[in-house]
């Protein structure tokens, strides 16, 4: 068992580690899971809260905006609790407004859009960024582009992405989280910045 301490296994990351990511998701998936799992009494949604909260860990250890304030799961069920209230918001909002609830949803991932309610100049600007994010998916390989595709456009659960791909959830984890270090990676090479 690795006894590396937290602190390390992100710097060790942050330098180009896939294993000390997988050391990292595995001592605290339990906890993790329970806590999500506990809030929503419902395994599939608590499944891509699970997802969706390491997808974001991972966004913001690339970037480096993590600081070691504090434990690591601390701010991994922080990053969760936050992810379960929008959650929460879009279902009650989805009763009112139309599309454009999935277009939200789509970028939390990104942290590009803060807000829930857009007025006409935001809804532009999200347009803008979701053309941008069109462009930038035929640099991806097709597996990439097709679950990036389902998730964050057609807004499937990753647990449909997995049955309409003929892939396990893992499979599917895997490729949304290449998909998005690789969107990084054009974005920062093609010089697109996707602002609010």
């Amino acid at each position: 068992m690795n006894t590396q301490p937290d602190s390390r296994l992100i710097s060790e990351y942050r330098s180009g580690s896939e294993k000390a990511l997988a050391i990292l998701i595995e001592r605290h998936q339990k906890d993790l899971f329970s806590f999500i799992f506990y809030k929503l009494m419902d395994e599939d949604l608590a499944n891509d809260i699970f997802q969706d909260t390491f997808m974001k860990i991972i966004v913001t250890l690339k970037e480096g905006r993590y600081n070691e304030e504090g434990k690591f799961i601390l701010w991994a069920k922080r990053i969760a609790h936050n992810l379960i209230i929008d959650h929460f918001r879009l279902k009650a909002k989805q009763v009112k407004v139309s599309e454009t609830s999935y277009e939200n949803d789509e970028f939390s991932i990104f942290d590009l859009l803060a807000g829930k309610e857009e007025n006409i100049e935001e809804r532009l600007i999200s347009q803008q960024i979701k053309d941008d994010l069109t462009r930038m998916l035929v640099y991806l390989p097709e597996n990439q582009q097709e679950v990036i595709k389902l998730r964050f456009f057609d807004g499937l659960s990753f647990k449909e992405i997995a049955d309409h791909t003929g892939s396990s959830i893992n499979t599917t984890l895997g490729r949304v989280r290449y998909a998005l270090i690789n969107l990084r990676k054009i974005m920062e090479e093609h010089r697109i910045i996707l602002t609010r």
